[in-house]
């Protein structure tokens, strides 16, 4: 799937095995175009069809709303014999399925009975031969109440959500409904749709927004404060090269707010200090820092928790990048290293979102470091530092954060498989779910 980056883009959809169609770069989507199915009998003739209007190119891509986008379409039968038809019904329906299916928001649209009348303002018992169309608008709300712990909410819309290996996802689909009476099985025809939430992060710091639309490196805590977000100071104590003790402090700022748009990077700046040179020239070896970005995601009851079962096999940690740095120039003194830094969010990147019974969560681990002829004392096993952190679908207004990583610092390719990580921290039961989409 190709994804083009821009100020306006819409995210990234992964449809389901099965789909009809795949989803459109993200620069491509305009109003207007139509989606088409339909229903044929044993002769080869379509006598039910669904047009669908969204935001997607051409017909080969799957229909894709925003929040706030109204569906429109039409429904359309074309008859060549007397149908006991009892009614024509469109829905929209949203379902998240992980150990069992939950309908969380079913919107219904009745189009005909025989007690209304048809769209030219007759009034007929029966379809009988012709055709016909019905032309609908479905509103989605912004928000929809779900039961959360024993507790009605309100809650926005999440997003479409399919993942290879996931434990769960959200599907989103129309459905046309030919219901045809007692002991008689009603007629479906359905297609599944894209559903994405209009999240942007606030806008940063004057300076910060100054470095954006000039496209220069970005200004550091010292000299834009009010742009940065600093963690506590970490002490690390070890032993170099098996002969002597040394401590150097690190210091890890993010750019604020904490938020950071799919398609963009998130900037970092690590600033250390201490009084033993080789000790601060080994750790502040790009190579020997280890920040990586991991994703969370929860189906339990309490995933709306911001303690979800972080102990049960319905939570699922994955790591999603690594950050790079390189040395931040004039900055560095004796008795100081300072790095600028920064971790890449891929387009391909699910949005944050907080649902019952669904969450998915992002947050920032700076881990032990691993230099040549350093070595903790004592031992560390886990995160030094940990930052929760959202990604949102869009860039802020006008505002987009870009690399400003040197080539030779590149971030490196490596296999942060989400699916095997999914696998390795969860229940294994969710194995068959491997089929239901591509990441």
């Amino acid at each position: 799937m190709n994804h083009v980056e821009g100020d306006n883009e819409l995210p990234g959809y992964t449809p389901r095995l099965g789909a009809t169609s795949s989803v459109a770069p993200l620069d491509a989507f305009t109003p207007g175009s139509e989606h088409t199915i339909s229903l044929e009998d044993s002769k080869g003739h379509k006598w039910l069809l669904l047009s669908v209007k969204s935001r997607a190119p051409t017909s080969e891509f799957c229909p894709t709303f925003c929040a706030g986008d109204l569906i429109s379409g039409s429904v359309i039968l074309d008859i060549l014999k007397l149908r006991s038809s009892k009614a024509i019904v469109v829905t929209a329906t949203t379902t998240l399925v992980g150990q069992e299916g939950q309908d969380f928001l079913v919107i219904e649209k009745e189009l005909w009975t025989p007690a209304m009348a048809l769209p030219d303002g007759s009034m007929v018992p029966k379809l009988e031969k012709g055709h016909y169309t019905w032309p609908f608008e479905i509103a989605l709300p912004n928000e929809t109440e779900v039961l959360d712990r024993k507790e009605k909410k309100k809650f926005t819309l999440p997003p479409s959500f399919t993942e290879r290996a996931s434990p769960a996802y959200i599907n989103y689909k129309i459905t046309v409904i030919v219901k045809r009476g007692a002991l008689r099985v009603n007629q479906t025809l359905t297609t599944d749709f894209a559903y994405v939430p209009i999240t942007k992060p606030e806008l940063p710091s004057p300076m910060l927004q100054k470095t954006c639309r000039e496209n220069i490196p970005f200004i550091g805590p010292e000299g834009d404060p009010e742009g940065w977000y600093i963690l506590p100071s970490v002490t690390v104590t070890g032993t170099l090269f098996g002969a002597k003790r040394g401590n150097v402090d690190f210091s890890l700022a993010l750019a604020k707010p904490l938020n950071y748009a799919r398609g963009s990077v998130m900037p970092l700046w690590l600033t250390f200090t201490g009084t033993d040179e080789q000790a601060l020239d080994l750790l502040a070896n790009h190579q020997a820092i280890r920040v990586f970005l991991k994703r969370s995601l929860a189906t339990g009851s309490d995933a709306t928790s911001d303690y979800a079962g972080k102990h049960t096999d319905n939570f699922f940690v994955g790591t999603m990048a690594r950050a790079v740095f390189w040395p931040a120039g004039e900055a560095s003194t004796t008795g100081k290293r300072v790095l600028r830094g920064e971790v890449t969010l891929k387009k391909t990147f699910k949005q944050s979102v907080v649902f019952p019974r669904f969450s998915v969560r992002y947050h920032l681990e700076v881990h032990p470091f691993e230099a040549v002829g350093f070595v903790h004392a004592p031992h560390v096993s886990g995160p030094l530092l940990t930052q929760p952190v959202n990604v949102t679908s869009f860039h802020a207004t006008g505002i987009v954060m870009r690399s400003f990583a040197p080539p030779n610092y590149a971030e490196e390719t490596e296999n942060f498989d989400n699916s095997v990580g999914l696998l390795e921290n969860g229940n294994q039961r969710f194995y068959h779910h491997a089929g239901l989409g591509v990441s």
